[in-house]
């Protein structure tokens, strides 16, 4: 029997990641979100007993676009999944994908200690931990 080695959340999440106020419009979201390239921006705690929230360039299509309402008029609490479904940085991809196909997520952030440390995607664990041999 072969033993495999087990690719933690940890290897293969991405450790840049934005963190945005609830209060920031859309627009401003839409500027940040096009200078990074990214599809995510997390939504920061207001204080230690709050969640973390997290706005997906989808939510803004379906939330905003689909429903014509002026982006500049928008604020990112409105249109943010909030709370948001967490990993550990030690889970193994494996039960972190099963997750993800549970939820039907395609990202999620990775909390350790309470606080955020990355932001894992499905796209992460393919393409960064399954090994071909």
């Amino acid at each position: 029997m072969t033993q495999k080695n087990i690719v933690r959340v940890r290897d293969v999440m991405k450790q840049g990641f934005d963190v945005i106020d609830g209060m920031t419009t859309v627009s401003e979201a839409l500027k940040k979100m096009k200078h990074i390239e990214t599809k995510t921006l997390i939504v920061d705690k207001r204080h230690d007993d709050d969640e973390y929230g997290v706005v997906l360039i989808s939510d803004i299509a379906k939330q905003v676009l689909a429903k014509d309402r002026a982006p500049d008029r928008v604020n990112v609490y409105e249109v943010m999944a909030k709370p948001v479904i967490s990993v550990d940085p030690n889970m193994d991809i494996r039960y972190c994908a099963r997750l993800f196909e549970n939820f039907g997520l395609s990202r999620a952030p990775v909390i350790e200690c309470g606080k955020m440390v990355g932001i894992v995607s499905f796209t992460d664990m393919v393409l960064r931990g399954m090994v071909i041999e």
